[in-house]
């Protein structure tokens, strides 16, 4: 059994969703593992990781506008705002989703679906570099 880390840094514009699948390719490639598992860990309390749909850009924006029904970013009920008015709900955006997940590693590929993508969600309105640790774990 083998084992390989990874660090990556997502730069985001703001609130939304960013694909990094073919990053994350990229370095199971460079791995040179063929089957195990991968594990995604990203270190902020305001942002999340997701497998969603990649085919489709509504999809995207039909979760963003869900979450912003459900989750208002300016709510006066809020008393954690040191950072803005939008951090407390992306605290609550991120508890809500996940903050780790692990990806099965199947003949040097990420078995995911067809029309699967791995994201990182952005909840704060504000541009940030994100930072996600991966663990790889196979033969």
């Amino acid at each position: 059994m083998l084992q390989r880390f990874y660090e990556i840094t997502i730069k985001t514009k703001g609130r939304g969703l960013y694909e990094f699948t073919r990053q994350l390719n990229e370095l199971v490639n460079q791995s040179g593992l063929k089957n195990g598992i991968v594990t995604l860990n990203i270190q902020h309390t305001s942002a999340s990781l997701v497998v969603q749909e990649n085919a489709d850009p509504s999809v995207r924006g039909d979760l963003e506008r869900f979450f912003q029904t459900l989750i208002p970013a300016d709510n006066s009920t809020y008393q954690h705002t040191i950072e803005g008015s939008d951090d407390m709900s992306a605290h609550i955006r991120t508890a809500l989703t996940q903050t780790s997940i692990t990806i099965i590693l199947k003949d040097g590929e990420l078995a995911l679906g067809t029309w699967q993508g791995v994201y990182l969600w952005e909840h704060r309105t504000i541009p940030h570099n994100r930072r996600i640790i991966i663990n790889m774990l196979g033969e």
